[in-house]
């Protein structure tokens, strides 16, 4: 493998370049109809001081604590130990006010309930209207309801108009007047025609857009201990497992064997340095090229070893890129800097070849559409063909370079090509805007996370840069540890709801680093020569591919794996020569 010059990286990868019905349990009362809120609840009694702290960081406010203790307890339907929580400690869940106005609601005591709602110490003057609005628009169901069409005409006139919060709401509510055949006409459907809804659920309503300091948000003891789980598991470096129960008792926290770091598999069908591969997106399949100029699609069998399923042979120059489409029915291969093929995944058969006369093609992407396909030109164009070959349109000027990557988001919006060496292009292909990254050093490769908010890209110097690109793109990480100084070295997110990133090394080493952390969390060495691409399956946290200038491939597995198959075994690892 030769080196690089001094402008630009070896060709072999390409340029660096309504009622009282029943509360939900969230709510205060558990048979409306026969209790009041005074009847489950203790008669508050006199604060205590608000700056009181409980915990050992003195963060926590007591006052809110046990407020949410309360409600903690209600909500379970623990009404004597919420009542009594209260009586004992001095704290009311609620001021004598909102338990007022809450009983209000429940009993349908409309105007009642706005008077209150104003006197109970709301500063912001648009929320007051806002619940205004929602405990009117509830009164004229209720009447429309009950035939008396024209009191709600009245409320709608008199009350709900005036608020001038939702205007187009109201035009809605007056047809709501009409007549059904007038509703038909007026191109109303059934669904427009709305009903009243329960009390309760208008009560839970309101409790989401008053403040929180005046009455608790439902379930929120619940929420922020969901709240501390996500935390754990965020924080938990080598978590790579979906989680079944995760107890309260104990703080969450993973093993370094939930990461890949076995080899498993030994893939040796190529006859020369393996320099790209790529898993499917339903993660059946792998599809890995050569300086060999060959193409192989291997199958992940059940038992999670691989077999090849087709060779694909063709291409005069080495393969440097690889694009599935979107069903994972087809696949685009394209040679260095020469043509871009399109195969059929189940009969193995060439189906179209995409040139430019004159041209060599660097890259190729599918539209998410799996209708069209992108393919990056060495004019630094970067054209698109229908199926058949049409090229639909071009993009000419600086839109790529030497690079075999090119990225096209799911949503189909923008195009990600590495226009200058420093540079990477997020263009629209419809909406014609441009937004620019800019690196310090020159771009070796880039790779999109699948829910399009990232792009992680590969750098000159050793590191791998992590971009939110979501909005003004901003740079959110750095990870480094890796050797990198000839060659185009390949990294990828993977691992559970793509945690972790990897990336190969030309210290014969695979990389692997938590996202979150930035912490290098696992070497894997077993490759005698320089790894040159990854790819960690999609479908299966637990497998993660490499491909080395050994002309070898490693399928990587966890540690505790033992599984018994009929191929040749050799110090514990499985050897598989493409016996299909």
């Amino acid at each position: 493998m030769g080196r690089a010059e001094d402008d630009e990286p070896p060709p072999k990868r390409v340029k660096v370049s309504s009622r009282k019905g029943d509360l939900p349990k969230s709510t205060l009362l558990t048979d409306p109809a026969s209790c009041s809120l005074n009847d489950l609840m203790a008669h508050p009694l006199v604060r205590q001081g608000d700056d009181e702290v409980v915990g050992a960081k003195g963060v926590v406010k007591k006052v809110e604590f046990v407020r949410i203790v309360a409600e903690a307890l209600y909500s379970l339907g623990y009404n004597k130990a919420g009542a009594r929580l209260e009586e004992e400690s001095g704290i009311p869940l609620q001021s004598a006010e909102v338990k007022l106005f809450m009983q209000q609601i429940l009993d349908g005591k409309w105007d009642e309930s706005v008077a209150t709602l104003h006197k109970i110490g709301l500063i912001d003057e648009k929320i007051v209207k806002l619940a205004s609005f929602e405990i009117l628009e509830q009164k004229f169901f209720e009447l429309l309801d009950g035939k008396n069409v024209m009191d709600a005409l009245k409320t709608l006139r008199t009350e709900l108009g005036p608020l001038c919060v939702n205007n187009d709401r109201v035009r809605e509510l007056s047809l709501c007047i009409l007549s059904p055949l007038q509703q038909v006409l007026a191109g109303m459907s059934g669904q427009d025609v709305v009903r009243p809804k329960s009390r309760t659920k208008l009560l839970g309503e309101l409790q989401k857009l008053l403040p929180p300091a005046v009455i608790i948000r439902e379930q929120r003891l619940v929420h922020l201990v969901e709240q501390a789980l996500d935390l754990q598991l965020d924080a938990c470096r080598f978590h790579n497992s979906l989680v079944g129960e995760m107890s309260l008792l104990t703080d969450h926290q993973c093993g370094r064997d939930q990461i890949p770091s076995q080899t498993l598999q030994i893939l040796q069908d190529h006859g020369d340095e393996v320099w790209f591969l790529q898993f499917s997106h339903g993660g059946k399949y792998l599809a890995s090229s050569a300086a060999d100029c060959l193409v192989i699609i291997w199958e992940v069998k059940l038992d999670g070893f691989f077999c090849v399923k087709h060779r694909f042979s063709g291409h005069q120059k080495p393969v440097s890129n690889i694009s599935w489409s979107p069903d994972d029915h087809q696949l685009l291969t394209c040679g260095v800097e020469e043509v871009v093929r399109r195969w059929d995944v189940e009969s193995g058969e060439c189906i179209h070849i995409y040139e430019k006369n004159g041209l060599g093609l660097i890259s190729c992407g599918w539209a998410p559409d799996g209708n069209r396909i992108l393919c990056g030109v060495t004019d630094k164009s970067i054209s698109m063909w229908d199926l058949e070959g049409k090229e639909l349109e071009c993009w000419k000027g600086h839109r790529t370079i030497r690079i075999s990557d090119l990225g096209i988001t799911s949503d189909g919006k923008h195009v990600v090509s590495v226009c200058k060496d420093n540079m990477i292009l997020l263009f629209g292909w419809e909406s014609k805007a441009e937004k620019v990254i800019q690196e310090d050093q020159t771009v070796t490769s880039f790779v999109l996370s699948t829910d399009n908010k990232y792009l992680l890209v590969s750098l000159w110097n050793q590191e791998i840069h992590l971009w939110d690109i979501e909005g003004t793109a901003k740079l959110i990480s750095k990870y480094n540890g890796h050797k990198r100084s000839r060659f185009v070295i390949r990294s990828c997110f993977g691992g559970l709801n793509q945690e972790f990133i990897s990336s190969g090394s030309e210290d014969s080493q695979v990389y692997i680093w938590h996202i979150s952390s930035g912490e290098l969390v696992e070497t894997l060495a077993g490759h005698s020569g320089t790894v040159n691409c990854v790819s960690w399956n999609p479908a299966d946290p637990h497998m993660l591919a490499s491909a080395s200038d050994d002309h070898t491939i490693r399928i990587w597995g966890l540690n505790q794996v033992k599984m018994e198959h009929n191929d040749t075994v050799s110090n514990g690892v499985h050897y598989c020569n493409g016996g299909t």
